[in-house]
C-alpha cells in the first residue's frame, strides 16, 4: 500500500491510489464519500530545503491558483471541485477524467495521424483561450498534461491531475 493510501482528507475524500506526481505534488484517485463519486485529489508538496516563509508563499500561491482555476468552466479544462487545507497545506479536489495522457498514448502507439493531432491541438487551444480570457496562464503545456478521454474529449490539466 502506498503511503497515504486509505487516508481520509477533509473528512470526505478517501485516497485510493496514486495516479501521478510532479514537481508540485502527488495526484490521487480518491472517493468523495459525501457525494459518492470518484475525484482526483492533488496533494500539494513543497520541494525539500524550502524555508518556512518560502513554503507558506508556495502554499498561498497554490491556493490562489486553484481558486482561479475553479472559476473556469470548459469541457477542455479539468474542473476544480474544492480546495481544502489539511496539515497546513492545500489539497486540490478535481474532476477525475477517465483518460490516458497524450504522453502515454505517444509512448505506447507512436506518432498519431495528422487529423487527430490537429484536433488535439484545436481543443487545447480552445481550452487555453478560455483560461487566458480570464487572466489564467497554464505555464506547463506538455503531452503529459493533455488527457485524451475515450469520448474524444481533450482535457488540459496540470502535473498529471486526473
Amino acid at each position: 500500500m502506498a503511503e497515504g493510501q486509505g487516508r481520509l482528507v477533509a473528512g470526505r475524500y478517501r485516497l485510493e491510489s496514486q495516479v501521478g506526481s510532479g514537481g508540485m505534488g502527488i495526484v490521487w484517485r480518491a472517493r468523495d464519500e459525501v457525494l459518492d463519486r470518484d475525484v482526483a485529489v492533488k496533494e500539494v508538496l513543497s520541494p525539500p530545503g524550502l524555508g518556512e516563509g518560502e513554503r507558506r508563499t508556495l502554499y498561498q500561491r497554490a491556493m490562489r491558483e486553484a481558486r482561479s482555476a475553479a472559476r473556469l468552466s470548459h469541457p477542455g479544462i479539468v474542473t476544480v471541485h474544492d480546495v481544502v487545507e489539511e496539515d497546513g497545506r492545500p489539497w486540490v479536489v478535481m474532476e477525475f477524467v477517465h483518460a490516458r495522457s497524450l504522453q502515454e498514448v505517444l509512448d505506447s502507439e507512436g506518432p498519431l495521424p495528422p487529423r487527430q493531432v490537429a484536433d488535439i491541438g484545436r481543443q487545447v487551444l480552445l481550452a487555453l483561450g478560455t483560461a487566458h480570457a480570464v487572466g489564467i496562464l497554464h505555464r506547463d503545456v506538455k503531452p503529459s498534461n493533455v488527457l485524451l478521454a475515450d469520448d474524444d474529449r481533450v482535457v488540459l490539466t496540470d502535473s498529471a491531475s486526473r
